[in-house]
């Protein structure tokens, strides 16, 4: 009768059938539950079938999109006519032949056509017609997003869990690599592609100064650096190599750009803000298209954009006013007009939207005395309404908890007030089972309304349809060698020597120190942050708080850059913390005093006080008032340093300049000239706190926009 020459072998249960002509059939993978074989080649009548060589053709469940078959043609024998069967099987450890025996076996049930599946249909198509399959619990899971220590495939399985986070510091193992990133979110993306609906998973992660969790990847300077650059064409360059390293581990999603305008420097999460001015804020927003890929003419307003693979969802932080509060102490109120909030805090949320920003996260703090998280004016009637917001909001972690005070308190009212507001996905981060247990309830007792509902995953839905998701679920390992390359390190290098700004530079004018001689007798370098790569990465790097020491990942220290930049005659010391005895009787020519904050984030950063630490200013005391001296500081904001400033014969603000040190050499040694010009203003006395370019009383030590130039020199 006819004759199988060719099998193959894969598990599933269910097939998409993309075409049928002339005989041809090709069949999808959807799911892995029973073992059958996929034939490619079959014609539709009985006659037809005789001596056909059958080839094995198998899709993955992203890339294919027409009706469901179900097979279950399982555990029948090889059998022929007059003629030998020859089976040849795949990789499998158990023989299993399934045969074709009569035209009548090839009957199946077939589904309707799926149009979700088909990347051909238009955007609204694909998600009216998933969503209309959906139940309220597969709904509910997809506004839900866990932490990757809890997110096993199982669980993304039965509870439909549309998102996974990486909290600060969060790694599948302590200096993992790349292989190892793609290894535990494909894992995790294979529990949700197995459910009914096929749904991926979106993975964030915290990526605020290059993808700063990850060992070996580029560390970019923070963002009050790189608003010293003001240079849109090197920060949407930023946001192009760190897309590629995230995606290097497998990674969707980030909780990238911080768009904070902040007005207060006591505010621990300063250094995560561009400026003070929400115009260099909302001309850095040009990071969005690095990150997300440039936006197409013709693209809608407010709908997300992101062009493909090699980019990542974004997510606009943290909406709004996180800048402004009250002394600057973390996630407390925001004492401000409703003009003053749309004037300096809104503008760069507004060019966001334009440029396609995908996600939106709101602020733990509160505006005139209402939370963010349960602001219903500010993130449905404003941001989703009116300025025509087509991406999803997400909360910040455990955001919906710290509505009432203590947090979580009272849980159903945080759940009713916070979706009720308008966000579309909680960071759970861990009691997921409880969210939606409440969630459904509400739900199905008409105390929130199912559109809500419908609402939230129809824009969770855009955002996973809009970046290829479905067609592309899985990680590409080709990327893995774009973690920490050497382009991306050399892009570093460049930021650093833009963002660094040149406060003095000699006792007069007369008389530059900088740029510093590389030939020289002796030198010497001191100081806290000379020789710790950690210190000059600051918080979010490695963990959430940030660490000290050299061994947190990999990169070039100050002390390493100078050594590599000097004379080979020059002997270069190095001394932590000197005292004045020692400093004058080593005959240096001059030295170079590294000092500043150590790491931190979020509320462990806020300082009433802004001092350097000790033994900071016993170091520049010990060092300046002996010798010539520059003094680098290494801070996350202008810090006190009038005190000292007599002392001082040459100052530099470098900010938290990340892993390549080396662009700090390349400035104080005159291989390139400073350029940088202060985003924030530098005051002289935290009592003059807040204040603010374009205050009525204006009073800095180094008013905004200043910033000492020097010219490359040739050695």
């Amino acid at each position: 009768m006819f004759t199988i020459r060719n099998t193959g072998y894969i598990s599933c249960g269910q097939f998409l059938q993309q075409e049928k002509d002339r005989g041809l059939v090709v069949l999808t993978q959807i799911s892995e539950t029973q073992p059958v074989i996929v034939l490619q080649q079959i014609t539709h009548s009985c006659p037809a079938i005789s001596e056909k060589n059958y080839t094995i053709h198998i899709n993955t469940p992203h890339s294919q999109t027409h009706s469901v078959i179900s097979f279950q043609l399982l555990h029948f024998s090889a059998w022929s006519s007059g003629s030998t069967s020859s089976v040849e099987m795949g990789a499998i450890a158990t023989p299993l032949v399934v045969v074709l025996l009569f035209c009548c076996l090839l009957s199946v049930s077939q589904a309707e056509y799926l149009k979700y599946k088909d990347p051909t249909q238009s955007l609204n198509v694909r998600i009216e017609d998933l969503l209309k399959r959906m139940t309220l619990e597969e709904k509910i899971g997809q506004m839900v997003q866990i932490e990757r220590s809890i997110a096993t495939p199982q669980v993304m399985k039965k509870y439909f869990i549309g998102s996974v986070l990486s909290g600060g510091g969060s790694v599948p193992e302590t200096n993992a690599s790349a292989e190892t990133w793609i290894q535990m979110v494909n894992g995790i993306q294979n529990g949700s592609l197995s459910t009914r609906l096929g749904i991926p998973m979106i993975y964030g992660i915290d990526a605020v100064h290059g993808h700063n969790n990850v060992y070996k990847a580029t560390i970019f300077p923070h963002n009050v650096g790189l608003g010293v650059t003001r240079d849109p064409v090197l920060i949407k360059k930023i946001g192009d190599a760190t897309a590629l390293e995230v995606r290097a581990t497998g990674i969707q999603y980030v909780f990238a750009p911080c768009i904070a305008v902040c007005r207060d420097p006591r505010w621990g999460r300063c250094y995560e803000s561009y400026s003070e001015d929400p115009e260099i804020v909302k001309a850095m927003t040009e990071i969005i298209l690095g990150l997300q890929g440039d936006i197409s003419g013709n693209s809608r307003k407010g709908v997300p954009y992101v062009a493909g693979k090699n980019k990542v969802a974004a997510c606009a932080k943290h909406y709004v006013g996180d800048g402004g509060t009250s002394k600057g102490i973390n996630e407390n109120n925001t004492l401000i007009s409703y003009r003053g909030l749309l004037n300096i805090h809104m503008p760069a949320y507004h060019d966001s939207i334009l440029k396609g920003v995908s996600t939106v996260m709101v602020s733990y703090s509160s505006w005139n005395g209402k939370k963010m998280h349960a602001n219903h004016f500010l993130v449905t009637d404003y941001l989703k309404n009116k300025l025509k917001f087509r991406g999803f909001v997400i909360s910040d972690w455990l955001g919906i908890d710290r509505i009432t005070s203590p947090p979580h308190s009272n849980y159903s009212y945080s759940i009713q007030a916070g979706v009720g507001a308008g966000i579309d996905m909680i960071m759970v981060p861990f009691n997921f089972t409880e969210f939606i247990d409440v969630l459904v309830y509400q739900v199905k007792n008409n105390i929130i309304p199912e559109s809500r509902i419908d609402d939230a995953v129809e824009r969770i839905l855009r955002v996973k349809f809009v970046m290829g998701l479905f067609e592309n679920p899985l990680a590409d390992p080709s990327l893995v060698n774009q973690l920490g390359s050497e382009e991306h390190r050399q892009l570093a290098r460049e930021a650093v020597r833009k963002s660094l700004v040149l406060l003095k530079n000699g006792k007069s004018a007369e008389k530059p120190l900088l740029p510093l001689p590389k030939k020289a007798a002796n030198i010497l370098v001191a100081g806290s942050h000379a020789d710790n790569l950690g210190y000059q990465c600051g918080g979010w790097t490695i963990t959430w708080q940030g660490l000290g020491g050299n061994n947190i990942t990999v990169g070039t220290t100050i002390l390493d850059a100078v050594k590599q930049t000097v004379d080979p005659a020059t002997k270069v010391f190095y001394k932590e913390s000197p005292d004045s005895t020692f400093v004058k009787s080593n005959n240096f020519s001059y030295a170079i005093v590294i000092v500043g904050e150590p790491p931190y984030a979020e509320t462990l950063g806020d300082s009433l006080n802004l001092t350097i630490a000790e033994p900071g200013p016993s170091t520049i005391t010990n060092v300046c008032e002996s010798i010539q001296c520059v003094v680098v500081l290494i801070t996350g904001r202008p810090v006190v340093i009038q005190p000292y400033l007599s002392k001082i014969d040459a100052l530099v603000a470098a900010w938290l300049p990340g892993t390549e040190g080396q662009g700090v050499a390349d400035l104080l040694f005159g291989d390139y000239g400073f350029t940088g010009k202060l985003a924030r203003t530098w005051f002289k006395t935290v009592n003059q706190l807040p204040m603010n370019v374009g205050d009525k009383y204006y009073d800095p030590l180094f008013p905004f926009g200043f910033g000492l130039s020097t010219n490359p020199t040739k050695h």
